[in-house]
C-alpha cells in the first residue's frame, strides 16, 4: 500500500507543482502578489475577512491598506495550494526513507524537502520585502528547481531501460539546452519582476527601432536596499527597456540551443516522441511570448507563456535523464 502511496505521489506532485507555478504567474500579473500584505495568514486571518481589520501588522505602512478581495483569495489560493505541495514533499522523503526505492530517488526526495522550505521562505520575503525583484526570481527559479527535481522523481523510479546508441554529442547539447533554458527563466522571471514586458510594444523592432534607448547598468542592479515597493515597477523606460532587450536576445539564444538540441536527438527512434514534444513546446513559446508584446500583455497568453516554459523544462529535464541513461555503461 505504501508503495502505491508513493508511485502516485511521485506521479501527482509534478502536476501539482506545475499547478502552483501556473497559478502564481496568474497571481504576479493580475497583480495580487501583495493582496495579503502579511504571512503567512490575510491581515492577520488563516482565510481572506470580509473587511480589513484595524490591527497594527508587522510594518505600519500596511495598516491601512485597503483590501481587496478578489487580489487577496487569488494570493490565498497559491498559499493554499503551495502548502499542500510541501505536506507532499515531506510525505514523499518519509516514504522514500522506509520504502526500497532507488538511491537516486530516496536523495531527490530528501533533497527537495529544504528546496520546498527554502521556497516557503523565499514566498513570505516577496511578501514581506515588497515584491523585490531578486527574492521574485528566486522564488521563481525555486518553483522550476521542484518540478524538475519531482519529475526527476517520478522518472528515476521507472524501470530502467536498456543502454542504445545515442546520436554524436545529443547528451551535452541537452544539458546545454537546459542550462542555457534556465537562464532565460531568470531573465523571463526579471522582466516581470521589474514590469518591463510592455517596455517595447512592437516587434521584431522597439519603439521603432533595432536599438532603443538602453540603460543596462541600471537595469540589472541586484539589490537596492530595504523598504522599497516594488510593486509595478520602479525603474525608468531605459533600464526596463534594456531588460526586455536582454530577455529578447535570451530568448533568441535559448531557441536556437533548444532546436537545435531536439533536431538532432530527432536521429534517434527512443528520442523521436521527446525531441518532437520539445519542438511543439518551442513554436508555442515563441508564438506566446510575440503575442504578449503586440497584443499588450493579455493576461491568459502571459499565464500560458509562463505554463508552457514550465511545460518545457519537464521536457528538458525527461530528455537528458533518457540521454544519461541511454549512455550508461
Amino acid at each position: 500500500m505504501s508503495v502505491r502511496v508513493f508511485r502516485w505521489l511521485s506521479l501527482v506532485l509534478p502536476c501539482l507543482a506545475l499547478a502552483v507555478i501556473v497559478f502564481g504567474a496568474y497571481v504576479r500579473l493580475s497583480d495580487a502578489g501583495l493582496g495579503c500584505p502579511d504571512w503567512p495568514g490575510c491581515y492577520g486571518r488563516l482565510t481572506v475577512p470580509e473587511q480589513a481589520p484595524d490591527v497594527h501588522l508587522e510594518d505600519p505602512a500596511w495598516q491601512h491598506r485597503p483590501l481587496e478581495s478578489g487580489k487577496a483569495w487569488r494570493e490565498m489560493i497559491h498559499r493554499y495550494l503551495a502548502s499542500t505541495l510541501g505536506l507532499g514533499i515531506v510525505v514523499l522523503a518519509l516514504l522514500a526513507c522506509v520504502l526500497p526505492v532507488p538511491r537516486t530517488v530516496r536523495w531527490l526526495a530528501l533533497v527537495l524537502v529544504p528546496l520546498v522550505v527554502l521556497q516557503g521562505v523565499l514566498g513570505m520575503w516577496t511578501v514581506t520585502l515588497l515584491l523585490k525583484p531578486l527574492i521574485v526570481c528566486a522564488h521563481l527559479l525555486g518553483g522550476f528547481a521542484t518540478l524538475a527535481l519531482l519529475c526527476a522523481v517520478y522518472l528515476a523510479g521507472r524501470p530502467t531501460p536498456p543502454a542504445s546508441p545515442l546520436p554524436a554529442h545529443v547528451g551535452l547539447l541537452a544539458r546545454i539546452a537546459l542550462l542555457v533554458f534556465i537562464g532565460q527563466v531568470f531573465l523571463g522571471g526579471w522582466t516581470s519582476a521589474n514590469y518591463a514586458a510592455l517596455a517595447c510594444t512592437d516587434f521584431p523592432t522597439c519603439h521603432g527601432r533595432w536599438w532603443p534607448d538602453t540603460d543596462f547598468a541600471e537595469a540589472f542592479v541586484l539589490w537596492r536596499g530595504l523598504g522599497i515597493n516594488y510593486e509595478f515597477g520602479v525603474l525608468d523606460t531605459p533600464a526596463r527597456t534594456a531588460i526586455h532587450i536582454a530577455h529578447r536576445a535570451g530568448a533568441v539564444l535559448t531557441a536556437l540551443v533548444v532546436a537545435l538540441t531536439a533536431l538532432m536527438s530527432l536521429r534517434s527512434v527512443r528520442l523521436r516522441r521527446q525531441a518532437s514534444c520539445i519542438l511543439a513546446l518551442l513554436v508555442a513559446q515563441v508564438g506566446l511570448g510575440i503575442t504578449n508584446v503586440v497584443k499588450g500583455l493579455p493576461l491568459g497568453v502571459a499565464v500560458a507563456h509562463n505554463g508552457v516554459a514550465a511545460m518545457l523544462l519537464v521536457a528538458l529535464v525527461t530528455l537528458v535523464y533518457t540521454t544519461t541513461r541511454m549512455q550508461r555503461p
